[in-house]
Order: structure tokens, then sequence, then C-alpha cells
């Protein structure tokens, strides 16, 4: 594998549509009747695919300054292409040379503080330098995300976060990137939209807030200085969960996410019609362990969707489901598929069938209707409908019957239907 484009460019717009993450483990390596499953699976609808340059399934893209290694990234690039998707890379993270580390493969700190820590300000031109490298080594990936959730880059004397530092490395790998090719696509400022909850005074905004909360002003000030002195951008990437900094879903699961509308009716607001891209977003709390496995899958799934609606109905034109695939095992809560280590995995969960066909149905440019619901019904589902497909949610844990754009039907606990029209 070398890096070289095995399709012709394609998706070359700044819109991408709706997709997944890659993580750690990933359905590029396992048992090849696995991984060719996954890749008929995804060939079918050409899902949109992130992948970071370090971590998260990547080694050490330049462990010495100038001596690269990217034979992780290669593979995962290349399973992205041979599985008809888009591409797009996460420029994050750094090298330990470039924050204060040492240099050598060996040396590589791969512990989450280590990992989470942001390129010195020496080193901005450095890590700028990489993301030409990146671009150059895969001249058909057109999407580049600068940076993950600001990751190293609070300010702790002020208590606030150091969007002037993350503004100054944007700006470096946008000029950068956009020398290397024109029609390179590059997006920030991937911050983590936090909120609160509404009767805490301390960090909330006035301004934007609801049932779910109030957003933590830090990061619509962080947002909107990013937004003044960016040397431009290609579409908008925001990250964030429905339930509040102290994992507090308010009112209730459902109608937390409709702080996801909030948050991108505020960023559309502000960005003068830019794409607006989800790069993670969350509505089930994880444990200390960061899992989220507390949930059935039906109502996850559930939930989700209505968290997917809640984001299209909020200007939306992409979204990234963050793929929790575990290395080995049958009972993988909310993964889009079984792990490919095994023969038998790589077969489909009800999670994959959600996002590529919410994916497949509402595109980019979308034009959204609205569609009648019995009145009794109102309260209890959550519909998105275009001119030819209707997503129904069921937020009830019990069956009801239901009566949406004309059609009476049963819908089960938490249950998730499509409509043709």
């Amino acid at each position: 594998m070398h890096g070289t484009p095995a399709v012709p460019p394609k998706n070359t717009g700044p819109e991408v549509g709706w997709g997944f993450t890659h993580t750690q483990f990933s359905a590029d390596e396992g048992s090849g009747d696995a991984t060719q499953r996954v890749e008929g699976l995804l060939a079918q609808r050409a899902v949109p695919q992130i992948q970071h340059i370090m971590g998260w399934g990547a080694g050490n893209p330049e462990p010495v300054k100038g001596r690269y290694d990217f034979a992780e990234m290669d593979r995962r690039i290349d399973f992205i292409r041979e599985s008809g998707g888009t591409p797009v890379v996460t420029l994050c993270c750094a090298p330990d040379w470039m924050k204060g580390g040492k240099s050598g493969a060996d040396n590589t700190d791969w512990s989450r503080s280590a990992l989470e820590t942001a390129p010195d300000p020496d080193h901005y031109k450095d890590f700028a330098a990489l993301a030409v490298t990146v671009a150059k080594r895969y001249p058909d990936v057109r999407h580049f995300i600068v940076w993950n959730e600001f990751k190293g880059f609070w300010n702790d004397s002020r208590a606030r976060w150091d969007y002037e530092g993350y503004t100054e490395l944007y700006n470096l790998v946008y000029k950068a990137l956009k020398k290397v090719d024109e029609k390179n696509m590059v997006g920030g400022p991937y911050l983590v939209m936090d909120s609160v909850d509404p009767r805490q005074q301390e960090n909330a905004s006035t301004a934007v807030k609801g049932p779910w909360g109030a957003m933590d002003q830090r990061v619509l000030d962080a947002f909107d200085y990013w937004n003044r002195n960016k040397a431009g951008a290609d579409f908008v990437v925001v990250d964030g969960s429905s339930y509040t900094k102290d994992d507090d879903l308010l009112p209730n699961e459902f109608a937390a996410t409709d702080k996801l509308t909030a948050v991108g009716e505020w960023v559309r607001a502000r960005t003068r019609g830019l794409p607006l891209w989800w790069a993670e977003y969350y509505v089930e709390p994880a444990d200390g362990n960061d899992d989220r496995t507390g949930w059935s899958e039906t109502r996850r799934v559930a939930v989700q969707a209505t968290g997917m609606i809640a984001m299209a109905r909020g200007g939306a034109s992409s979204g990234f489901y963050w793929n929790p695939e575990e290395e080995r095992g049958s009972d993988c809560a909310g993964c889009l598929w079984t792990p490919t280590s095994g023969g038998d995995g790589g077969t489909k969960l009800p999670m994959y069938d959600l996002v590529s066909r919410f994916g497949k149905e509402f595109p980019p440019g979308t034009t959204y209707e609205t569609v009648p619901v019995a009145k009794d019904d109102v309260p209890n589902v959550r519909v998105l409908a275009d001119d030819k497909a209707v997503l129904v949610v069921n937020t009830l844990d019990r069956a009801i019957s239901a009566k949406v754009d004309g059609k009476r039907f049963e819908l089960p606990a938490y249950g998730v239907k499509w409509l043709r029209r």
C-alpha cells in the first residue's frame, strides 16, 4: 500500500453527507471474509468516513522530524477507497517531538494526556508541514478537519479556551493545504459545544439556552474568535452531546436532542451559509470507562435517530457517527457491525442501517418538508421528511399506533420506521 489514489477524486465540494469515524479498531483489519463483508456493505451506499492522522487506529506519522511512517494510515485510507467512501482526514494528533516529548517511534507516548496535548507554538509550522505531507501522500483526499476538540488548547490562567493559539495553528494549516491544491477543502474549529444546567449561573449563556440547558459561554466565545479571525473555511465543524457537562439529559433523552438544533442554528447564523458538519455527536452519556452500554439497542437507535433529525433541522449537512468497534466479541453496543477479528464478523448491526440509510435518504442539498402528524401523536413521535421519504421515531417505551403523512401504522417501543412518499 503506497498511498496512491485507487479511484478518481470525488465529492470535491465542501459537503459530503452523513457517515462515520474509524476508531482504534475497524474493518481494515481482521478476517478477510469479515473485512470484505464490511466493504460490501459500505460500497452499497458510498458512506463518507473519517480517519485521524495519529491515534484512533493510526500510528505516529512522523516519529522523527522528516521521517514518516504511514503504514496504518495507508491501510485505513485504502480501506475507505476500496469501500467506495469519501475519505475525510482529521489532522490530529501531533508527534511527541512537536509537544515537548522525545523523538522516535519507540518513545511515542500513547497515554490519553499525551495524545491530547497540542503542538508547542514553536512547532505550529512543523504541524502545518506534516499536514502538507499528508495531503500530498493522499491526493484523492479533498476534505481536511484541523485538529480535534481543541485538545490541549485550554488556558489555565484565564480559565478559558486558548482560541488565539488554535486559530494561529488553524490558519497556518489552512494556508498550507490551499497552497498544495486550491481544491482542498478545509474546516474547523471542531469545538465541543458544551452545555450546562440552565440553573447554573457561572459560564451559562443567556442567549443560547432551552429546556435542554444553556450553552457554556466560553465555548461560544472561542467559536466567535475563530470565526472572526480564520484565514478561511470551506465548511464549519462542531462536536457535542445532547446532555450537559454533568451528563444530565434535560428534560429527557429525546427532548435533550433539541440542543443539537439550537447549536446548529446559532452556528449557521454566524458562518454565512458555510456547510455545517458534526464531527461527533452523542446522545447517551458514558460511564467512567467512557463506554455507552446502559441502554437497549432499540432505545439507543431511537435516540440516535432523533439526534440526527435534530442536527438536520439545525442546518447540518453532514454528521459522523463515532463507531465504537471493539477488537473482538459479538456484543458490541452501538457498533455499526460486529468486530472483524473472526470470520463471522463484519455483520451489520441496527445502527448501521440507521446511519447508512439516513445518508442515502437525506443527502446534502435535501429540502425538508413538513408532513401532517395526528394531533395525539405529536408529543410521542419525531419526524423528518423530504419529497421522497419520511423518518418516524417513537419516543415512548411502549407500542403506539401513529398517523403520519396520512398513513396509519403500528410502532413498537422505541420503533424507527421509514415511509416512502
